[in-house]
């Protein structure tokens, strides 16, 4: 029997599925399991890992189920996960000191007061590429580190999501280039981890994971016995990233834009740094020793404007009602809903922001607020564009998206006008787990690189909005905007 099925874990925000993929590419199935989004009296959100882990066995087994694949047939496994999200566990119970503090979480903001410095400002970015923020997972950590008591530091692991999973499959303390950028504590020079900022922090080195490449090994499981013998793990890539690597974006100059919980709009630029002052730098990945970097700007709130209107206002039932919805709006140019619910990200890093709906007339009723929730995941999109383009000095001729979203026709034409930029939808949605995937089943012989032609496209978008309606209707977001970060 031919073990040449490879298996993708892509364990996001709001949940965790397993792909399987067979020798030429072709997605054989999927099984999906949620978890818990845990929200205390402060507006803290945080996941359970063992209930991350647990799911993460119960989607393997069940997509090999779904599918009859026979287990022996699984030739490795790549994994793509959400980024930022802090996990600090004890490596010899190998049990969570506390819940995982996600991405979306601000509550390390006091970490950063703490430490916020002109100087250590510059430092942070300059090494780490990363603005001092909330946002990234070293302000988590340490959070973590003053606030839980950990009685035994001796053996404590501080990692990402990528990490805690692989340690509790393999055993082993890994984690790849592409989510060591995100924790800002990795020296985008040296490509290792910074003492000076670890320092700043206040966290030892000896608690992060050991780095390797994005395709590297990163050992074996046998899923606790599912397995006859033990499976190699060869790819692992942030989430964000793998998509890039997915949707092919492997040159200078390609972008590609997640819509998600939130958003990353991410542009590879090469295998040099480089640098913007409102947006971030990053690694794209490591592949075979190789670095290449990327321009990065990121979202809080994109689809989950959808979900706070399914589920907090109860405007509609289902996500799949908001296309309809906002074709049916009538003309509100001048409303704009800007959804810092939980601050607003890049390129405005203002933590403390509050959400706000502006320009709303008597003529405002469902179907236009849904529409304003629309463009507002469009706009945030066009000002991470607009600067990419200013920092790397050539105007995109293509932005290709993935994620759920890109069904909704209405949001992917507004993003083509308002950018001005040809929007790409690819046939497959999972490009997180594609890119994991590919970086496994290439390292390990399965695939070859014939495996990334003739990527099937689902639909392409074209700008059709008159360039002065488009200036108008922008001007007024950034307007919008403005408010949000004047308000006290």
């Amino acid at each position: 029997m031919e073990n040449n099925i490879i298996i993708g874990i892509d364990q996001s925000t709001s949940g965790t599925k397993a792909l399987a993929f067979s020798a030429n590419g072709e997605i054989l199935g999927r099984y999906d399991l949620p978890h818990r989004q845990i929200i205390d009296e402060n507006g803290w959100i945080s996941h359970d890992p063992m209930e991350i882990y647990r799911n993460t066995l119960a989607s393997v087994i069940g997509v090999l189920e779904k599918t009859g694949i026979a287990r022996e047939r699984v030739a490795g496994i790549g994994l793509s996960n959400q980024r930022e999200t802090a996990v600090v566990w004890n490596q010899k119970s190998g049990l969570p000191v506390c819940d995982a503090i996600i991405w979306q979480c601000a509550r390390g903001a006091s970490i950063c007061q703490k430490i916020d410095t002109p100087e250590t400002r510059r430092q942070i970015k300059s090494v780490s590429g990363l603005p001092l923020s909330p946002y990234f997972a070293a302000a988590k950590f340490a959070w973590a580190v003053e606030n839980v008591p950990i009685p035994d530091r001796k053996n404590l692991c501080c990692g990402t999501v990528d990490s805690w999973l692989v340690f509790k499959l393999t055993g082993e303390f890994w984690t790849d280039y592409s989510n060591a950028s995100r924790t800002q504590l990795l020296d985008l020079h040296t490509l290792r981890w910074s003492d000076s900022l670890c320092a700043c922090f206040g966290l030892d080195p000896a608690w992060l994971p050991k780095l390797t490449d994005s395709n590297g090994f990163f050992g074996e499981t046998d899923l606790e016995g599912y397995f006859p013998k033990p499976v190699p793990i060869h790819g692992v890539l942030g989430d964000s990233h793998g998509a890039l690597y997915g949707q092919g974006c492997l040159t200078p100059g390609s972008i590609k834009a997640t819509y998600g919980t939130g958003s990353s709009v991410m542009m590879n630029v090469g295998s040099h740094l480089v640098s913007s002052e409102d947006i971030v730098t990053s690694l794209a990945w490591c592949i075979d020793g190789k670095a290449q970097y990327v321009l990065e700007g990121n979202i809080n709130y994109s689809a989950a404007v959808i979900k706070w209107l399914e589920e907090d206002l109860q405007l509609i039932s289902s996500a799949k009602e908001v296309e309809a919805l906002a074709k049916s709006a009538r003309n509100m140019d001048g409303m704009y809903l800007v959804p810092a619910f939980s601050g607003l990200g890049a390129p405005y890093w203002k933590d403390q922001a509050k959400a706000m709906i502006c320009g709303m007339t008597r003529n405002c009723g469902k179907a236009e607020l849904v529409r304003a929730a629309e463009e507002c995941i469009a706009y945030q999109i066009t000002d991470i564009l607009s600067l990419m383009q200013q920092a790397y000095g050539e105007a995109p001729k293509q932005l290709r998206v993935d994620g759920g979203p890109t069904r909704d026709a209405f949001l992917m034409q507004f993003q083509a006008d308002v950018s001005g930029v040809e929007v790409v939808v690819p046939q497959s949605e999972e490009l997180s787990g594609i890119g994991a995937v590919y970086a496994a089943g290439l390292a390990l012989g399965v695939f070859d690189e014939s495996i990334r032609e003739n990527r099937p496209v689902r639909a392409r978008y074209l700008p059709s909005m008159e360039k002065k309606r488009r200036d108008a209707k922008y001007a007024g977001w950034k307007e919008a905007v403005k408010l949000v970060l004047q308000a006290k």
